[in-house]
């Protein structure tokens, strides 16, 4: 048997699939939660939990700044961080396409102890299935993540109130930029890295200087406009957006112009649209600008009570007009 590459032999539930768990996921998620029964018994203490589910299918699987391991850990930890909730535990789940390099896998558990370590987050259970050569894309991983509430803050979607002011915690568009270079033969050269980043600690630190946050949302498919689009439906009103203030990066802006793409509809993986009252924009961008991945924050536009429902974009040329409702597929397509 070649001890290089995954086989079906390593998802049929004996010695191999004991010697692959043992060699390369409990190489590096070993903790004092981490189990070999059905289930991880847990204690989270008192108070509320919050708990999400998420799938990854990223092609290519490894792209400047990271890979589907890295960004497993940090799509799980940021979906329950936009909650107010403390990540504290995760499963993962492994779809293997037989004929998958050892080496590879490894890599990316390397990538999700690391990135793990550095959001708080244990991983603590797990599954392992190898498919057939051609029944997956290389690697596919499902994540569940449990989280603690902070005590005295609630955020929703459907918290946005006229007046409140729209921050984006960093430069736009860049995952979404990366996986595109990276996956399509289209001759441009850009120094472009995605933004991949595990957000507990930004949130925390906001919520440490002002629990008056309304809304935080996790730019990630479909990208700002997207979600702005999905708080205005939520909380009945209408956004109106400052093109000039959206920071966007001059490699993305110039990938963009070539291809004809909007830097509001491509995929973040670091970055998080912050809705709150205009009298707390100025603590909030103070201590985003200490931040690790928030030295970029902008107040890029206003809740209003008119265009209930619809996006307004402020043109850097002094024009209003509609933001177009995404539909469709969107590209670059990231899972």
């Amino acid at each position: 048997m070649n001890n290089d590459f995954v086989t079906l032999a390593h998802g049929a539930g004996g010695r191999q699939t004991a010697e692959l768990i043992d060699k390369v996921f409990k190489a590096h998620f070993s903790n004092p939660q981490f189990t070999a029964d059905d289930a991880a018994v847990l204690d989270v203490g008192s108070g509320k939990i919050a708990m999400t589910t998420d799938g990854f299918i990223v092609s290519p699987y490894k792209f400047n700044g990271g890979n589907i391991g890295k960004l497993s850990i940090c799509g799980t930890v940021n979906d329950l961080s936009c909650m107010g909730a403390k990540p504290l535990f995760m499963t993962c789940a492994f779809v293997i396409e037989e004929g998958f390099p050892l080496s590879e896998l490894e890599e990316i558990a390397s990538y999700m102890e690391k990135t793990a370590a550095e959001a708080g987050v244990k991983i603590v259970a797990g599954d392992t299935k190898v498919a057939g050569k051609g029944q997956v894309d290389h690697i596919f991983i499902t994540t569940t993540g449990i989280g603690r509430l902070t005590d005295g803050f609630s955020t929703s979607g459907a918290f946005a109130k006229p007046g409140d002011v729209v921050i984006v915690t960093g430069n736009i568009g860049r995952h979404g930029a990366t996986i595109l270079l990276e996956r399509e033969d289209l001759g441009i050269e850009a120094d472009i890295k995605s933004d991949c980043a595990p957000l507990w600690n930004t949130v925390e630190s906001m919520i440490t200087a002002t629990k008056d946050i309304h809304v935080i949302r996790d730019a990630t498919r479909g990208g700002v406009g997207t979600v702005l689009y999905e708080i205005a439906g939520e909380s009945g009103v209408g956004i109106s957006i400052d093109q000039k203030n959206v920071p966007v990066s001059e490699p993305v802006r110039g990938v963009c112009g070539m291809l004809g793409l909007d830097p509001l509809y491509l995929a973040n993986e670091g970055t998080l649209v912050v809705i709150a009252p205009e009298e707390e924009a100025g603590v909030l961008l103070e201590t985003l600008h200490r931040g690790r991945y928030s030295a970029d924050a902008a107040v890029i536009g206003r809740i209003t009570e008119e265009n209930a429902g619809r996006v307004i974009l402020d043109t850097e040329i002094g024009t209003k007009t509609l933001l177009p409702q995404p539909g469709g597929e969107l590209l670059p397509r990231i899972c």
